[in-house]
């Protein structure tokens, strides 16, 4: 059984190159090179890597895809596990570099996550047809299940790992996520190609990307809203130095931290844990 897997996992890998070759027009500065794991801890662990050079010195790795189909020590935000069994799902780290951005190369890196969500999103619908919602900061949920996230790790010089995983098929979740998370398949009620959605987000991001270093920040802030309907006048909670506060969520600025009005006044939260309710 393990031979078995372990050659249907090379030859998926094997697509993977193919299709990426094929895509090569689309994936702007996304891709080239890739490298196809059939297991590895983290892919943002070999990204982290590859952005370093033997002798511990910063190398330019801006545009390096690691894909990977399974995942021994996936992580999410703030120290979270990510589940991803073998099979099961999609896990991708790209490096880039939004501090090189023409215009206002602060706002760009701040608005990556954001940016990166949408691409994600995107791809996923020109893919399956299927279009996520997304929510603040990193999420991409059908329902109240958690469909895909995204983690963007800062890297040595100016770049900056972005990695994505997206649940393809149904697994055997562990007890905590059983009720939270979902699948493309079990969403679309039919099979998914993996390379496809590989292709697509790949896409999708690179443009994205582009649009971020080109400083179209206003056409990645509306799409961002328009796929985030929990962004405006949802209950959350989040955690302060005077303890947990509730509000209603009340958009996103223009540098991408989320808005709750609380106590007839406007929080503005750039980070931390927030509890939708």
């Amino acid at each position: 059984m393990r031979s078995n897997r372990a050659e249907e996992s090379a030859a998926g890998l094997d697509d993977v190159r193919a299709a990426i070759d094929r895509a090569r027009a689309r994936l702007g500065r996304l891709a080239s090179p890739i490298e196809c794991l059939p297991t590895t801890s983290s892919t943002n662990d070999v990204a982290l890597a590859r952005c370093v050079t033997t002798a511990g010195e910063p190398s330019d790795a801006v545009g390096f895809v690691v894909v990977a189909d399974q995942q021994t020590a996936g992580r999410g935000r703030r120290g979270h596990a990510w589940f991803s069994p073998p099979g099961s799902g999609l896990y991708v780290s790209a490096v880039v570099a939004p501090a090189r951005a023409r215009v206002d190369a602060s706002r760009a890196t701040s608005l990556l996550t954001l940016a990166a969500g949408v691409g994600v999103a995107e791809g996923i619908a020109r893919a399956t047809g299927l279009r996520p919602d997304l929510k603040w900061p990193n999420d991409l949920l059908v329902g109240r299940r958690k469909l895909a996230g995204i983690l963007a790790e800062a890297a040595p010089g100016e770049q900056v790992v972005l990695g994505y995983g997206i649940n393809i098929a149904p697994a055997a979740y562990p007890p905590e996520l059983q009720d939270r998370a979902t699948s493309l398949a079990t969403e679309t009620g039919r099979a998914v190609d993996r390379v496809r959605v590989l292709v697509e987000t790949l896409a999708a991001l690179s443009s994205r990307y582009e649009d971020l270093l080109d400083g179209r920040f206003d056409v990645i802030l509306d799409a961002w809203r328009a796929l985030s309907p929990s962004a405006s006048g949802a209950p959350v909670t989040w955690r302060t130095n005077a303890g947990i506060v509730a509000g209603v969520t009340a958009g996103i600025d223009d540098h991408g931290a989320l808005l709750v009005r609380s106590d007839a006044r406007i929080e503005r939260i750039v980070s931390g844990e927030v509890a939708w309710l």
